[in-house]
């Protein structure tokens, strides 16, 4: 199991913290999204590494920037 995290910009609210864990969700091998608007950390948990390629174009897919912390 493995873990990531990201910095996510322009979250504001609870919403934005559920369109981001909705398209995060999606990708293959996730197990775990935990995303917090208030610290702006996205958090993954997924059997394998994940490409951050993927993780960040999901992000952008939900309205939102990120970064690998």
């Amino acid at each position: 199991m493995t873990q990531a995290q990201y910095q996510v910009t322009g979250m504001t609210c609870g919403h934005c913290e559920a369109s981001v864990r909705s398209e995060v969700t999606k990708i293959d091998g996730v197990q775990e999204v935990q995303v917090s608007a208030a610290s702006g950390v996205l958090t993954v948990t997924s059997a394998t590494e994940i490409a951050d390629e993927i993780v960040l174009a999901a992000v952008d897919e939900a309205g939102y920037s990120a970064v690998r912390a």
